[in-house]
């Protein structure tokens, strides 16, 4: 396996696969919802490669000098399981730390929420509609 970051063309083109797979096709969100603005050429992702496939990804995001935002953190189904969700994780936080990020605040599905406390975030806001579904906001403070 190989991961790797950045905004290449070929490489975004395996993280839209990823998220295409996930989250459109088995969990049936619409496209205009999943691929947003935050989707453009300068956007950053983390992807990792079983050989020339693509199997996890996750976007970055820098909010503010301070703060990064992962998202869209997507595993194909037959890779659930292997610890690639929190490699992802790790490697858009080390990103946001090499860019002087202090925190991390991830929009995170219900569903999730206890696979990000795991890795130290915490919950911080009242459940919400995102995409049309059920989310809350998670929180990590980065130790320097």
């Amino acid at each position: 396996m190989n991961v790797l970051f950045g905004n290449e063309k070929w490489h975004q083109a395996a993280a839209l696969y990823v998220r295409m797979q996930v989250f459109v096709l088995e969990r049936g969100i619409r496209l205009t919802e999943e691929f947003d603005l935050d989707d453009h050429d300068k956007t950053d992702y983390v992807v990792i490669y079983d050989e020339n496939k693509p199997v996890a990804t996750g976007r970055y995001k820098q909010m503010d000098a301070e703060t990064i935002r992962p998202g869209r953190i997507a595993v194909l189904k037959d890779y659930r399981n292997r610890g690639l969700g929190q490699q992802i994780i790790e490697e858009l936080e080390k990103a946001g730390l090499e860019r002087g990020a202090k925190r991390s605040i991830i929009h995170g599905e219900l569903t999730a929420a206890a696979f990000y406390e795991k890795l130290g975030y915490k919950k911080c806001s009242e459940e919400y509609l995102e995409d049309s579904v059920p989310c809350v906001t998670l929180e990590k403070q980065f130790v320097q």
